[in-house]
């Protein structure tokens, strides 16, 4: 089946959902659209989940108490929300991803499934993609290879992983995750930047 062109044009700012299983390497590719694409908006992600080693309040995610969250959903201030291998809570500000359409700039959201399916059904002019490992069996050495979850959480997170890869169908466009370079060149596309 023939891909769809990945350009969009200066003139229609969207919101670019990407999304796929744990550990295909959503992080490692945000990491580095972040350090060689400065000028793209990347709409943050607020967490109840506790920091890991080496992360920073306010880059890229916000840490918040479970309370806290509770009023931002309440006060309807996140664009989707959900509750992640049935533990800590994730959702994307609304205001982020406005205020850069506002501007005329797409904005990249960096989502799992649950919030795809969200995105999708409160704002159906986003363009979903698909970040998908080149194996199953990658993908569980990426997981183990990682080290940030005990067994407990890596056989939780390859449940929801094969969960997720049955939903990819539902985005628009599909990224095999070979090369962290190559998928950050297509989602610089996407958005409507030089590559």
């Amino acid at each position: 089946m023939p891909r769809p062109p990945l350009a969009v044009p200066k003139n229609n700012p969207r919101a670019i959902v990407l999304s796929g299983p744990s550990a295909v390497g959503k992080t490692t590719v945000m990491r580095q659209l972040r350090a060689e694409h400065p000028e793209l908006s990347i709409a943050p992600t607020v967490t109840t989940r506790p920091m890991r080693p080496g992360e920073v309040d306010g880059a890229p995610y916000y840490f918040v108490d479970g309370p806290t969250f509770d009023r931002k959903i309440e006060q309807g201030e996140f664009l989707e929300w959900a509750v992640v291998h049935g533990t800590f809570k994730y959702g994307t500000p609304r205001s982020e991803v406005d205020q850069a359409r506002a501007a005329g700039r797409s904005v990249l959201i960096e989502v799992d499934l649950q919030g795809a399916r969200q995105i999708r059904s409160t704002m159906p002019d986003a363009f979903f993609v698909f970040l998908a490992p080149p194996s199953w069996e990658e993908l569980v050495r990426r997981l183990v290879g990682r080290g940030t979850e005990d067994e407990k959480e890596r056989a939780r997170r390859l449940q929801t992983a094969r969960d997720e890869l049955a939903a990819e169908a539902e985005f628009d466009v599909t990224v095999v995750n070979t090369d962290v370079g190559s998928v950050c060149r297509e989602l610089v596309v996407l958005m409507g930047s030089s590559p």
